[in-house]
């Protein structure tokens, strides 16, 4: 009996000491914010996830979807809620987009009728008047229809990233080349942000996205409850001007874009936490490096509707100043770019806050399991912490989901869940606390 009255004392001072959060009654099953919180059917919604930038391109081929498939299978065991990944591949092999103004309804159709007799005798007669790489453009639109159905299968919220600031799967170098090939005098990858042709190309891709009708749900995206937030790029920089200027204009016009089609999604902007001109302050806070960032103005733009920093990739651009350093150094610049940018979320751009990616990769000098949880456990702590005091905090995605037998997309980073047992018990336990953590808010405001 002393146990159970000890067990009841403690609830009743959880209870108590947990603020009330102010919650609205939309209920739609989308994921909305009000204030420094995001919210799901007027609920609080956390988020406990991960990265696979993977999805649609193994989608792309139908014999590998079941990798898809028994990722999201894993991850709910798992207590994942979000995954975030790529929606774009331009140009190269195997594109998403196989050329700027190449989406056209006809391609839409391949897709649609791809498990179709019709379909059949359409890819002949593409493949004899065009090339096959036009085919596999339909082949990616069904892998993506098919990452967003599988999904909402597994009740797995999707972040989806528009464009990359890196020459993977094309990014802003393909768009500069692109409209290089059409006369433009374009001097550096920087011109993505700039010239009105590339800034067209790249809105373009925008509108077909998010008007995509996916031939799984018969649903368009824009209308999808699985997409919760469109991510403008992958990590924007723009070394050209360390100002900022540049990025701050962009992401206004590219966000209110997005906002201009689409009403129902979050919109982010996908940095990755470095200070710029607006807190000249802060900027010694910085890394060695000026990549025309700015995590408070940017993020402070109407249009952005939450911040959304990472804690895995600014290691890898910074490895060259912390390489002699010990493993000490490292985790207290994890810790500072942590808990700095929970400062400012509340006070500063009042809107929640989504570390959207961290993680330890084994191929750091004398990695360890223990320095990998070690590292999550302190990232885990940390969101707990702010979200049970009603603060910014609304959760974090690790880098990257791995299943078996996928060895040529580990790059250090990687977690298959049934090889890493301790670090799946971590991420487990920060799904079960946030959910009761979600739980007792539902309790208070139901009794309110």
């Amino acid at each position: 009996m002393k146990h159970l009255a000890l067990v009841l004392f403690l609830a009743i001072l959880f209870n108590q000491l947990v603020p009330t959060v102010h919650v609205e009654a939309a209920v739609d099953g989308f994921i909305r914010t009000r204030g420094v919180h995001f919210l799901l059917d007027g609920n609080p919604y956390y988020a406990n996830g991960f990265n696979a930038y993977w999805l649609m391109y193994v989608a792309s081929d139908p014999s590998q979807r079941p990798k898809v498939s028994a990722a999201f299978r894993d991850a709910t065991t798992h207590g994942h809620t979000v995954a975030r990944t790529w929606a774009f591949s331009d140009g190269g092999y195997r594109p998403l987009q196989y050329a700027p103004g190449s989406y056209n309804e006809q391609m839409f159709k391949v897709s649609f009728y791809a498990d179709s007799f019709f379909y059949s005798l359409l890819c002949i007669s593409l493949m004899y008047w065009y090339d096959l790489d036009l085919l596999r453009f339909g082949l990616f639109l069904k892998g993506l229809d098919f990452v967003i159905a599988e999904a909402r299968k597994y009740r797995i919220k999707l972040i989806l990233s528009l464009a990359n600031n890196y020459d993977s799967f094309g990014g802003k170098k393909q768009y500069v080349n692109w409209a290089r090939s059409q006369g433009q005098y374009l001097t550096s990858d920087d011109d993505f942000f700039t010239n009105l042709v590339v800034k067209g190309y790249c809105k373009n891709h925008v509108t077909t996205v998010l008007n995509r009708y996916n031939s799984f749900t018969g649903i368009h995206y824009k209308d999808d409850q699985t997409i919760m937030a469109w991510e403008l790029m992958n990590e924007p920089r723009c070394i050209s001007d360390s100002s900022g200027r540049t990025i701050q204009d962009w992401i206004m016009e590219m966000a209110s874009h997005v906002k201009s089609i689409d009403r129902n999604h979050l919109v982010e902007a996908g940095l990755e936490g470095f200070y710029g001109q607006s807190t000249p302050e802060k900027k010694k806070l910085n890394p060695n490096l000026d990549i025309g960032t700015d995590f408070v103005a940017n993020n402070m733009i109407p249009a952005v509707d939450f911040a959304s920093p990472f804690i895995s990739r600014p290691m890898v651009t910074i490895s060259y100043k912390l390489r002699k350093q010990s493993e000490h150094s490292a985790h207290e610049f994890f810790k500072f770019l942590n808990v700095i940018t929970l400062t400012d979320a509340q006070p500063v751009l009042r809107k929640p806050i989504l570390f959207t990616e961290f993680g330890k990769s084994c191929k750091d000098p004398g990695f360890n399991p223990y320095k990998r949880d070690r590292l999550f456990n302190f990232v885990y702590n940390k969101i707990y912490s702010s979200a049970k005091r009603g603060g910014p905090a609304g959760g974090g995605l690790f880098w990257q989901l791995l299943r078996e037998g996928m060895d040529s997309f580990r790059d250090g980073y990687e977690i298959v869940l049934s090889e890493s047992s301790s670090t799946a018990n971590i991420i487990a336990r920060q799904a079960h606390k946030l959910d009761e953590l979600r739980r007792i808010f539902m309790r208070r405001h139901i009794g309110n």
